[in-house]
């Protein structure tokens, strides 16, 4: 391999800059974009299985919370299609259908209280009926780019019963397999940070989208209280590697984890980049004091 290189060696900065393509965060390495989607690619292989597990340790089972907070956020009604991007493992889809459900069976009940002269019979059609449909047309694509954390994902969706409305799509952030203007709802939870290039995933999810189509981004962002900051860091960088080192004998990962989450643009910095994509009304809310932060935004 060194004989290859030596033409290079000598080359000015910009040309061998050229050769090996813009160097790019991997944590707090400094890699090229192939390097680090490879890396990033790895990392969720070696994860995938222990994920779950990893995921409750880490934030001591609040990203359940903030997960709940999203879905809640969307307030999707049924006939709502929802295209859920890096959610491989199925968190957003499954809360998605719950939400969904619940929302027809309460319009259910409320329809059958206004009917009270109906017979049985019809009040038993009726029901029938509606119960079949229990999604009202509602349908959730989950998009990954990982097979490993898709088929943990799908494992999941078999085990806790999901099927009804459920989809299973391997692809890329950056370039989606989808027309445009095809869904009413775009989310990413703890997904953008591992992408490549941010804003061709955000032009992406614009593109997506159908006018009047919203944007989630559910992801870790920037405490900006000091004190705060300086016990997260020693939480972050002290115990969490060594969690994952305990539960998943997997240290280098979960310290990737941690510095992708340091290197990740901050809450006004992501606004920014998710109104240049094209958005409209783009805020955010911070919870947990920015520890995580939610982005919001409207393609109109």
């Amino acid at each position: 391999g060194r004989a290859l290189l030596s033409p290079l060696r000598g080359a000015p900065r910009a040309l061998r800059g050229l050769a090996a393509g813009p160097e790019m965060h991997f944590g707090f390495q400094r890699v090229t974009e192939e390097e680090r989607r490879e890396k990033i690619y790895q990392v969720f292989e070696s994860v995938a299985k222990r994920y779950d597990v990893m995921n409750d340790s880490m934030t001591l089972g609040i990203h359940r919370v903030w997960k709940d907070i999203l879905v809640h956020k969307m307030n999707p009604s049924p006939g709502t299609l929802l295209l859920d991007v890096a959610g491989g493992t199925g968190d957003i889809a499954f809360r998605f259908i719950n939400y969904v459900r619940s929302v027809r069976e309460r319009q259910l009940q409320r329809k059958l209280k206004q009917h009270q002269n109906l017979s049985w019979q019809e009040i038993f059609e009726n029901y029938q009926e509606d119960k079949f449909n229990s999604l009202g047309d509602s349908q959730v694509v989950v998009c990954d780019i990982n097979r490993e954390m898709l088929k943990v994902g799908k494992q999941k969706a078999q085990h806790l019963g999901y099927s009804e409305g459920l989809s299973w799509v391997l692809g890329n952030a950056e370039e989606l397999p989808f027309d445009d203007d095809k869904f009413d709802v775009y989310t990413i939870a703890f997904g953008i940070r591992n992408v490549t290039r941010i804003d061709l995933a955000l032009q992406e999810a614009y593109r997506v989208l159908k006018p009047g189509g919203r944007f989630l981004c559910l992801e870790f962002s920037h405490v900006s209280n000091p004190l705060l900051s300086r016990l997260y860091d020693l939480y972050s960088f002290q115990v969490i590697p060594v969690l994952g080192e305990v539960i998943a004998g997997d240290w280098k990962s979960y310290q990737y984890l941690v510095e992708s989450i340091r290197q990740f643009p901050p809450q006004e910095e992501l606004k920014a980049m998710i109104e240049d994509a094209g958005f409209f009304k783009v805020d955010y809310e911070n919870l947990n004091f920015g520890i995580v932060a939610i982005h919001s935004g409207f393609k109109l």
